[in-house]
């Protein structure tokens, strides 16, 4: 029997190789019961693949992975518990809505009253209860992916799988179905491990956040952790919109030299020898005479966002860089 206090899915040193080429190196992380977690990073990093494994879609080819406690390298798909949610709704357009969604339970034989109260519930969960009677062609590509993410919720699973189930829709679903998967998390607490290339999603969704690269884990941590407290300038230039700004410093008697002036060191620096040189990472909200930081530039390019203005501005070292809310002495060119 499974142990409840142990990890929802654990991975221990879990490989993926094609032949000669090792395209996950040798991953280790726990994801708790009830946890929203968010595999981010650039295309081809490896977290489509790490997904796939969890559902049984890939195999194995190096280290473990358990869910509930039990080692599933061998098992099916099927016998795994989880269930998943593809970039493409992967909808059979000749089935309504309802049968759709409970495709998996009529062939897993389930009877009639128990289908219906499941697609019931889940229909009144993603508010498709209107819809029921309708086929794919009819809907629109939010209400199509809500059948696919309907269809998952149906098999009551202990760990929900999402592969980029955004990407396909507009910026204005995009942020709609988001809201509306954070939601479902909090109705039904059930284990989602989610995929996306998008930070922002990832940020506004996750628990916790695994940043990969090249099929490796650059760091696991809490948005906010992430945000503040990167590892390395991979993490710290991929989390946070728009990315950080590096600049080239030298640590001086006085400080560290940076963008054509002298900043105060932090203290992580204050051991570095005079002469030493940096690279500094300064996000664009950081920019700001609050912050004690004032760069001299010129304003290449000005965006209004509403609340928000962000300006592409050149330095006199000839650096650019983003400030947020014009906070730079700008001169117009």
């Amino acid at each position: 029997m499974p142990q409840t206090d142990l990890p929802q899915i654990e991975m221990k040193n879990v490989a993926k190789t094609y032949g000669a080429v090792k395209v996950i190196h040798g991953v280790s992380m726990a994801i708790e019961k009830g946890e929203f977690t968010v595999f981010v990073g650039p295309s081809g990093c490896g977290k489509s693949t790490l997904l796939r494994m969890i559902a049984g879609l890939e195999e194995i080819t190096g280290g473990d992975l358990f869910i509930g406690g039990q080692r599933m390298n061998d098992r099916e798909p099927s016998d795994r518990g989880v269930a998943m949610v593809f970039q493409s709704y992967a909808l059979y357009p000749h089935m309504t809505v309802a049968e759709n969604m409970s495709f998996g339970l009529r062939m897993a034989k389930a009877p009639k009253a128990e289908i219906d109260a499941k697609v019931g519930r889940a229909a009144e969960i993603l508010q498709l209860t209107p819809l029921l009677d309708r086929k794919p062609a009819a809907l629109s590509g939010g209400q199509r992916q809500r059948v696919a993410i309907g269809r998952a919720i149906v098999r009551n699973p202990d760990v929900f799988l999402f592969d980029e189930p955004l990407s396909n829709l507009d910026a204005e679903l995009r942020v709609q179905t988001r809201v509306e998967i954070a939601k479902l998390h909090q109705t039904l607490g059930n284990t989602i491990v989610y995929v996306t290339h998008d930070q922002t999603e990832a940020m506004t969704l996750a628990d916790r956040i695994v940043v990969l690269r090249a099929g490796k884990v650059e760091q696991i941590g809490t948005p906010v952790q992430l945000y503040e407290d990167p590892d390395n300038a991979f993490v710290a230039g991929f989390i946070g919109s728009p990315r950080m700004n590096f600049l080239e410093g030298i640590v001086t008697a006085d400080g560290i030299s940076v963008g054509g002036i002298v900043v105060p060191r932090p203290a992580l620096s204050s051991a570095l020898a005079t002469g030493t040189k940096l690279r500094v990472g300064i996000r664009p909200e950081q920019l700001d005479e609050g912050q004690g930081i004032v760069l001299e530039a010129k304003a290449d390019v000005v965006e209004h966002l509403g609340s928000t203005t962000y300006v592409h501005a050149q330095l006199s070292t000839g650096e650019t860089v983003i400030a947020e809310k014009t906070p730079l002495r700008c001169q117009a060119r």
